[in-house]
């Protein structure tokens, strides 16, 4: 049956006129002669043939508008504002315009270019409304909203290759989960956790309309897939001709001014549901089971917040919430790591020699800076050395074995999730070049040379190769100046902490007051410290500073699709914060107290400052203090700008429409007050995860805690992230993706990097190699093999050595030798102050475990990728089931529609077409 046919006996409301003579007065639709629809064959590039309905199809609009004009009465007076349809009540509002008619010396051109653009909106068969100025809260400004009518979404729905359901599923599901009675209390209701059931899908055809489940052509269309199919039209409509180049989309007349906003609408206020019986009220849902922090323990509605927000935020918070459930497991054998080594902190030998008076109190050490230091004994970093233990222990070997394996395992067991989402979703034969890959509207706007596509044979728009050199080499420029920025800034901090170094250790011997802490707050932490909050303010400087180069510079270069301009900016801003935000961890990780030299011959930085020591119990301490300061306080300034951030803007610009009665604050105005969701608003949280990951895997040998530290971030991340895009952003456009794209190639490349920088930590940050060298081939004691390790390990330097530029201006205690962290001869030996054997085998050693552990882990990771399908069997099974079923419906319905031409006495259709259509659904059975 014609649907267009029942549309108006089903959803027209009898009405007249209302008491006060008033008559509803709509918006006229325009037709154009000779227009075409967009056929799925066509370019999806094309500005020019993607936009216009048949007139036929105008004109049968029209008609159907001109009778609502004469049949539908909406009493104004009465009517609240809080709605989410135009003034009839029936057409729904799928987009808003809005802009202010300012009257400077472009009001004219932007007042034609809204005319035009606004008249081949309508050409192009969407409806609009218009409130004007004198009706917005402000007086200021004018909302224009738009419905697309059920011609023009079935139209874009085949163009956009939607899939729309064609009968209900009938697989069987998949046996409960024993475990699920324990995990009652963090389930959801099931009618929140599976908002619509489960159906057989295949891609929208105007042609084969009786085939899909369309009980009401008013939902059959979700609102995220209306908006989208508007935003669509809306970023390729064309608005006139400028400087002899032809103008169009909506982005560009929002860059202008030509408008101030673009946006889909909210379905309801997120602390009421509607009052409307039409309205879902989805965000009043997601915002009672998902937004609020006491809902921490529950799971997440992924199926409502696709269906809410389309599959690409969809996905972000499915790979969210993954990685927090996967994070559990490390923060917990991290915690236990931890507390093994605060319970054997007293049994640790090195920190009771250190702080024995009869040992460490006897054992003078050289100054900690040249000419202003003095000596100092050994037993005052007591404490640090017995904090540094719970980071430095066995233990840590082992928790950097167990998170190569487990990032290992989380990538595996994430593509298996995702898998089945794509299952899930209707993502499995979803197409990058149909939805990612077509032509940016910019690229086609600013390339004005066209060539035939060899595939196609189409004309269409492409850069030269010269310009793209050109384009490419000022990029490259431009991020090879940034991160030298960053390095630059980073020997800026170096230098800092070897400037203030001195005046730390001098300041600390000579202040009485500082004395009852000296033995926690030792000169290298206090440095550490104070040089982890300046690197860390410098980090967010620079990262405000680049994130707007970072885009300047892709949009320069033109990438031709949306998906090479998410990926170049992507690298670009993952390239830039890989280096500022993990230079500071690998300097103190990797060089810091490795180029020191020894008393007499020191090596200096730019031949003025000396480079730092690291504490007589090792550098990981400090590696500690810099990760913990860095990603802690990333993690807080984050959550203030996600969260505190956009309230305080939302508050401030809502504080006059506060005393406005509800029918009078209309639901365009609520949504325009709220802040924007913009195209990069994912990018930015990936980012921010990624960075965290990084923080986790690369640098978590120094720091078990690292993980339980992650995992509390992110329960709050999740619920900052969907409070804030419920309550404080506008919605934004509903966007397909079927995995977490080039960010799963960077997490992988970072989890073969995690193995390395690990391994490397291990063996040259930590005390452990050169104490198991110790142990196993120059302890003397039996009984008590690492008694005597500190000695071993402390050089002895004779102070008449000294040259004047190093030497303490005094020695009130008439000091002859002083001992310095490294392996030796002593003064009096005849190869004095070369490196002794000892340190050549504890070199050997550490070169061996690096190789030793690489190999290792890197054997187990392959193997349990190998061993883990990508795909899960039961999905596998089932996605072969849905597309034979889906073949088997398809086909019978051609079958049939053959079976009635046939009895119609159609003579097109043959009996050989009816054969070979038996056939097809036969090999189709048989494959």
């Amino acid at each position: 049956m014609n649907r267009l046919g029942k549309k108006a006996n089903e959803t027209l409301i009898e009405m007249s006129l209302s008491a006060d003579g008033e008559e509803y007065n709509g918006p006229e639709i325009i037709s154009t002669a000779g227009s075409e629809i967009p056929s799925s064959s066509e370019g999806l590039n094309s500005t020019e043939t993607t936009l216009l309905i048949p007139e036929h199809q105008v004109q049968s609009e029209r008609k159907y508008n001109l009778f609502l004009k004469r049949r539908l009465r909406i009493d104004k007076r009465h009517q609240s504002k809080d709605s989410i349809f135009f003034r009839d009540g029936v057409r729904r509002i799928d987009f808003v315009l809005s802009y202010v008619d300012d009257l400077n010396k472009e009001w004219e051109k932007k007042l034609e270019r809204r005319k035009e653009f606004e008249s081949n909106l309508q050409k192009a068969g969407l409806e609009l409304e218009t409130e004007d100025k004198k009706e917005s809260e402000d007086g200021k400004i004018f909302f224009v909203k738009i419905h697309a009518p059920w011609e023009v979404l079935i139209t874009y729905a085949e163009v956009l290759n939607i899939k729309v359901p064609i009968r209900e599923n009938d697989i069987t599901p998949v046996v409960e989960n024993p475990l699920d009675c324990v995990l009652f209390p963090l389930r959801l209701p099931e009618k929140v956790m599976h908002p619509e059931p489960d159906y057989f899908t295949a891609p929208f055809s105007k042609d084969k309309q009786e085939l899909y489940l369309i009980n009401d052509e008013s939902t059959f269309f979700s609102p995220s897939m209306r908006n989208r199919i508007v935003n669509y039209i809306l970023t390729r409509c064309p608005y006139g001709t400028e400087e002899g180049k032809k103008k169009f989309g909506i982005k560009r007349l929002l860059n202008n001014g030509t408008y101030t906003a673009a946006y889909p609408l909210h379905d309801c206020q997120y602390w009421k549901k509607a009052s409307d019986p039409n309205c879902d009220s989805e965000r009043y849902t997601l915002y009672m089971e998902w937004a609020r922090f006491l809902r921490f323990y529950k799971e997440q509605p992924l199926d409502l917040i696709r269906k809410y927000y389309g599959e690409k935020i969809g996905i972000y918070f499915a790979w969210l919430g993954f990685y927090t459930e996967m994070l559990f497991l490390a923060a917990v054998v991290g915690l236990i790591c931890f507390l093994y080594g605060l319970f054997t902190m007293d049994e640790n030998m090195s920190s009771k020699e250190i702080c024995d008076p009869a040992i460490g109190g006897e054992i003078i050490m050289c100054p900690l800076c040249d000419r202003d230091c003095e000596y100092w004994r050994l037993n005052t970093t007591c404490e640090s050395s017995q904090y540094s233990h719970l980071f430095d222990n066995v233990a840590t070997l082992f928790f950097a074995i167990f998170m190569g394996i487990w990032v290992t395992l989380f990538l595996e067991f994430w593509k298996r999730r995702q898998a089945r989402l794509k299952y899930e979703w209707d993502l499995v034969d979803f197409e990058e070049e149909q939805q990612q890959l077509q032509l940016r509207p910019e690229y086609e706007a600013k390339c004005t040379q066209k060539k035939r596509n060899p595939i196609t044979q189409e004309m269409e728009p492409y850069l030269p190769l010269t310009s793209q050199a050109v384009r490419f080499c000022i990029s490259g420029a431009t991020v090879l100046f940034w991160v030298s920025l960053i390095i630059a800034s980073m020997i800026a901090v170096i230098v800092y902490r070897l400037a203030v170094y001195a005046a730390f250790a001098s300041l600390m011997e000579n202040t009485q007051t500082l004395q009852p802490i000296s033995g926690l707050l030792t000169p290298q932490l206090a440095t550490s410290v104070t040089a982890s909050c300046l690197n860390f303010v410098i980090i967010m400087i620079l990262n405000f500073f680049y994130e707007r180069i970072a885009i300047w510079i892709t949009d320069m270069e033109i990438p031709r699709t949306h998906m090479e301009y998410e990926n170049r900016l992507t690298m670009k801003m993952f390239l830039f914060q890989f280096v500022n935000y993990y230079s500071s961890c690998f300097y103190v990780a990797f060089f810091k107290g490795k180029f020191v030299g020894y008393p007499g011959g020191y090596t200096y930085m730019f031949n003025r400052w000396r480079n730092e020591e690291c504490d007589p119990a090792g550098c990981l301490i400090e590696l500690t203090t810099q990760l913990t300061i860095v990603m802690a306080g990333k993690q807080i300034w984050g959550n203030i700008q996600e969260a505190i951030v956009p309230w305080i803007c939302n508050w401030w610009g809502r504080r006059k429409a506060r005393n406005n009665p509800e029918n009078l604050y209309s639901r365009w105005e609520q949504d325009h007050d709220l802040q924007t969701f913009g195209a990069l608003g994912l990018f930015y949280e990936y980012l921010e995860m990624v960075i965290q990951f990084g923080f986790i895997t690369l640098f978590v040998a120094s720091f078990p805690l690292a993980p339980l530290l992650a995992l509390m971030n992110n329960i709050l991340e999740i619920r900052v992230d969907s409070w804030k895009l419920t309550t404080q952003y506008r919605r934004p456009v509903a966007a397909k993706a079927h995995s977490i794209g080039v960010w799963q190639e960077i997490l992988n490349g970072m989890a073969i990097l995690s193995v390395v920088t690990n391994a490397f930590i291990v063996a040259f940050t930590s005390d452990m190699i050169p104490r198991l060298v110790y142990y196993y081939a120059y302890s003397e004691n039996e009984d008590s093999p690492m008694s005597g390790y500190i000695n071993n390990s402390l050089s002895v330097f004779q102070i008449s050595d000294f040259p004047e530029r190093n030497k303490p201006k005094e020695n009130p205690e008439n000091f002859v030798i002083c001992r310095y962290r490294d392996y030796r001869y002593p003064p009096d030996h005849e190869r004095k102050y070369l490196h002794t054997m000892q340190f050549w085998h504890i070199l050997a050693a550490k070169l061996a475990f690096i190789i030793i552990m690489e190999h290792v882990v890197f054997i187990v990771k392959f193997f349990v990728a190998w061993m883990i399908p990508d795909v899960p069997a039961d999905v596998k099974a089932k996605i072969k089931r849905e597309k034979y079923l889906t073949q088997k419906i398809l086909h019978e319905y051609e079958l049939e529609k053959l079976k009635e031409r046939l009895c119609q006495g159609d003579k097109q259709a043959t009996e050989k077409e009816f054969i070979a259509t038996e056939g097809r659904m036969e090999l189709s059975r048989a494959m």
